[in-house]
């Protein structure tokens, strides 16, 4: 695809190229294997000596059109889909880190991630120091180490609606040598490419906006190729040093820009699985064919419930980087001009079982763990998604007893806020 096209063409023209006589539409590749004339055809590319397919836990050709599209969406060299948006998170970390390896990351992350880093790979021997993602620089720098091998943060935080200074924190970890890992699902590329801004690996859970409709689980990592590696070899030697389980192949000398989503691919696919079925790839194409309507309308809609919620005599604080005012108004402005995303939270003025009797009322928007699809739903972080978290885990999240996680849908924007208003005035 050109790199002339802009985001809307990319979405629905990219990744899937049909020849003459082919589909238009992308196949459903629902195989496991693939043929081969020939014993050697297939050693080559068990040797990584030639691209191809042979089984879907390492590669199929659905799911890599896809992974090609989101690819040039974000401005990436390479990128692969996974299972869900947490084995993206685990496997950009696991392609950089080994038992006694150290990572930064932002506090204000969804607290699936949280446990991932705080707790999960605690247990496989590396460890994690969450930072304040507003505090100064001078006092972020203060988490890194000699073993430190990341930096991780969210473009939108998820449920605090915090907006990651990228710039601050690409410049804080090439200062030390390590990339910065950005998850962008909230923001989407449509509204930020976190690349153009510093950073240098890029997650998705590609289940909330990407597919749209609540009905495919995915994940996806996209490298931009900036970061080298070779500049920093002792620190990386899985990219580096020779990996034995591929004949002694480096991949920096091999692979190049596209090293680091090889060695993914060919090392944790090849042992984790994780990967996505063809059917939920395909699922995740349609959505992305039309994500750039309605990230616009999400927003759209979002920016008039925030503005109806702000003004509203029971509700304590709205956060929602579209709005003037807001805390994170300005660097809203400076990395998504268009528009933030389409979740918002906010706080009523009362006690959480306030929060919990405003919920039940609520007739349109629907209870539901899901966020960011067409539907609006609702959540409340404290007793869901953020639930095994203690009391200060919480607070350093950004999460507070009454907080209430709102995701806007496409559904007509008045219809909204009238149920909201009902809910509100039984509170």
């Amino acid at each position: 695809m050109s790199k002339e096209f802009r985001p809307d063409t990319i979405c629905v023209q990219a990744g899937w190229k049909p020849k003459k006589g082919e589909p238009r539409v992308l196949p459903i590749y629902q195989s496991t294997t693939f043929k081969y004339d020939t014993t050697e055809e297939m050693g080559r590319l068990f040797a990584l000596e030639e691209d191809g397919y042979f089984y879907s836990r390492l590669q199929n050709p659905t799911n890599d059109a896809v992974a090609e599209k989101i690819c040039e969406l974000e401005g990436g060299v390479a990128a692969m889909l996974t299972s869900s948006g947490q084995a993206a998170n685990f496997y950009t970390i696991a392609n950089l880190c080994q038992a006694g390896d150290h990572i930064v990351c932002s506090a204000k992350v969804y607290g699936g991630t949280f446990n991932l880093y705080a707790a999960t790979i605690h247990k496989m021997g590396m460890e994690c120091t969450f930072v304040d993602p507003d505090a100064p620089a001078e006092e972020i720098d203060k988490a890194f180490r000699p073993n430190t091998k990341a930096v991780v943060g969210e473009t939108i935080a998820n449920p605090a609606l915090t907006i990651l200074d990228i710039e601050k924190f690409a410049k804080l970890a090439h200062a030390h040598g390590v990339p910065l890992i950005v998850d962008n699902t909230f923001a989407t590329p449509i509204n930020c490419r976190p690349f153009e801004h510093g950073a240098d690996i890029v997650t998705h859970s590609t289940s909330k906006y990407m597919d749209g409709h609540a009905m495919a689980l995915g994940g996806c990592i996209v490298d931009s190729g900036n970061f080298d590696w070779n500049a920093h070899a002792e620190k990386f030697p899985g990219l580096t040093t020779p990996d034995e389980t591929y004949h002694g192949v480096v991949y920096t000398e091999r692979f190049g820009k596209k090293a680091f989503i090889t060695k993914a691919t060919a090392q944790l696919m090849r042992d984790l699985g994780s990967i996505p079925s063809p059917m939920n790839s395909f699922l995740l194409n349609v959505g992305l064919e039309t994500l750039p309507l309605r990230v616009e309308k999400h927003c759209s809609n979002a920016k008039k419930v925030a503005e109806f919620l702000k003004n509203h005599e029971k509700v304590e604080f709205v956060n929602c980087g579209m709005l003037e005012g807001d805390r994170y108004y300005e660097v809203a402005q400076k990395y998504m001009p268009n528009g933030t995303c389409g979740v918002l939270s906010f706080g009523l003025k009362g006690t959480k079982e306030d929060a919990v009797r405003f919920m039940d009322s609520l007739k349109l928007c629907a209870i539901v763990t899901h966020v960011a699809d067409a539907r609006t739903c609702v959540l409340h972080p404290a007793s869901h998604t953020h639930r095994q978290m203690n009391e200060e885990q919480l607070r350093e999240a950004g999460v507070t007893p009454g907080m209430i996680r709102l995701s806007v849908g496409i559904e007509n924007p008045q219809d909204i806020i009238d149920d909201l208003a009902q809910a509100l005035a039984n509170v």
